[in-house]
């Protein structure tokens, strides 16, 4: 199984177009020990083929799709490397690239929950916007850990863990979340049965998700934040990491205390990562604490390979 790394950053990607916090301000002027990042999303296969099952497809989908080689166009005039899309969730910066793809020769296939079909078809209707282009054929991801494939990549079976986590600010249940708001993924090689858990947004523990994750070969989770006030303290925002859906990585009960309890041999990688996260800038103290631990920062192209 490949997993690639489209886009490793949280919504806004980094550097944020409108932000001059210290992390983008030293990126833009090149005094920054760090790289830039698009938003968050990933694309994989089991088999070496022609063929990808992208997940998330975000805002910057169309300059990921052309620094990727492999999903390029090859077979035909008008092609794709992209067989399938798989939502774990309907926020903006995991969905919004749908509409990027409306010029599809065909209806887009498209993996999400039932919740995450009703935020794009009523609080924000990009599927009814793309029918009026390619369309899309819907397939529904159970909630009841049934694992099911993608055709088109052999090798791939794939089955959702519903999280705790927040709905889209335009659900009709932002307050009141519903299982299948947020789904975190299990991405099994069919042939060597190595697995991959996979979760941008995770906002507090539970034996289900600690399961998966103690059962993963790798584990690709939330790393939006670093402190639970991080917005709060650098005049960002008025709202905790965690009120918004994201498990901090430090402090009490944070995700590296977590990460810490995984069996030994557990690759740790954090992706979705806030431009305010001090993490992004390899030469911080924050960094070296995460060395220390054994866990990486996922970056744009970054490659998994189990």
């Amino acid at each position: 199984m490949r997993v690639h790394v489209l886009g490793a950053a949280a919504g806004g990607g980094f550097p944020q177009w409108n932000c001059n916090c210290g992390n983008c301000a030293r990126l833009r002027a090149g005094t920054l020990q760090g790289r830039p990042r698009t938003q968050s999303s990933i694309c994989v296969q089991g088999l070496p083929g022609p063929d990808w099952a992208l997940v998330n497809a975000s805002p910057d989908i169309l300059s990921q799709i052309r620094a990727t080689p492999a999903l390029h166009p090859r077979r035909a005039t008008r092609d794709s490397g992209i067989a399938a899309v798989v939502l774990s969730d309907a926020q903006v910066d995991h969905c919004t690239g749908l509409l990027m793809l409306r010029e599809s020769t065909r209806p887009l296939p498209l993996w999400c929950t039932d919740p995450v079909y009703e935020d794009l078809t009523r609080g924000n209707p990009i599927l009814g916007v793309l029918g009026h282009f390619c369309g899309v054929e819907r397939r529904t991801i159970p909630l009841d850990g049934s694992p099911f494939s993608i055709e088109g990549v052999p090798g791939l079976q794939l089955a959702a863990l519903p999280l705790a986590s927040k709905a889209a600010p335009y659900s009709p249940h932002r307050e009141h979340p519903v299982p299948g708001d947020n789904i975190g993924l299990v991405l099994t090689d069919t042939a060597s049965g190595r697995r991959l858990f996979y979760a941008p947004g995770l906002g507090e523990r539970s034996e289900a998700v600690d399961a998966a994750m103690r059962s993963a070969d790798c584990v690709l989770v939330d790393g939006t934040f670093w402190t639970d006030d991080e917005m709060i303290v650098l005049g960002l925002g008025r709202k905790t990491g965690r009120s918004i859906g994201h498990l901090p990585q430090s402090g009490r009960g944070g995700m590296l205390e977590w990460l810490d309890e995984l069996p030994h041999g557990t690759r740790k990688v954090l992706i979705h990562v806030n431009n305010s996260n001090p993490i992004l800038d390899e030469a911080s103290p924050q960094r070296a604490e995460l060395v220390a631990r054994g866990v990486e920062v996922a970056w744009d192209g970054m490659d998994i390979e189990l």
